[in-house]
């Protein structure tokens, strides 16, 4: 497991989504990026505390609420209630692939045993453009368990603005 690497092509798989109202449809990566370049970040599950920190984190990171450049999705084996609840619960403004047998994990190999033992995403992020191409990534190394990392939300953003050629909000997040 080693993630997709920057320039390869993702695939184009069709998940669950349940978006910030609560509606759950049924959406392919391709109809996301279409729309505008895709953020796609993976997470263990709703609810763990690395994660609610990690979507709070995110959420408040103004740049990714405000900004219309990139579309932030994230991606769990949480069912479509339970990212419900963890959506109404943190008032979180993004939406969630209900990624229950991991086929969108697997496509970006970024499927991991938990002390070897459950199946999960590792906590990653993935900068998606229009022609699905992997255009920056983030892979979580934590020395134990790399479920555990949270993403950088500063490396991130610079590295999307770098990868978009976007030019940087020099007040973002205040």
């Amino acid at each position: 497991m080693t993630g997709l690497s920057v320039g390869a092509t993702a695939g184009d798989i069709t998940q669950t989504l349940v978006e910030p109202g609560g509606e759950a449809v049924s959406r392919s990566l391709s109809d996301l990026v279409a729309e505008k370049p895709v953020l796609l970040c993976f997470y263990t599950a709703d609810f763990s505390p690395d994660c609610t920190k990690e979507w709070c984190a995110i959420r408040d990171f103004d740049w990714f609420s405000t900004g219309g450049d990139v579309h932030v999705v994230g991606a769990s084996k949480s069912s479509v209630g339970m990212h419900r609840r963890f959506m109404d619960e943190h008032d979180l403004n993004f939406p969630l692939y209900a990624d229950t047998d991991l086929e969108l994990a697997s496509a970006f190999d970024v499927v991991y045993r938990t002390f070897g033992v459950s199946k999960r995403a590792r906590r990653s992020c993935f900068l998606v453009d229009e022609d699905l191409t992997v255009r920056y990534r983030w892979l979580g190394e934590h020395w134990l368990d790399p479920t555990r990392d949270i993403p950088p939300l500063t490396e991130v953003y610079e590295g999307v603005v770098e990868a978009l050629e976007l030019d940087s909000q020099e007040t973002f997040g205040f």
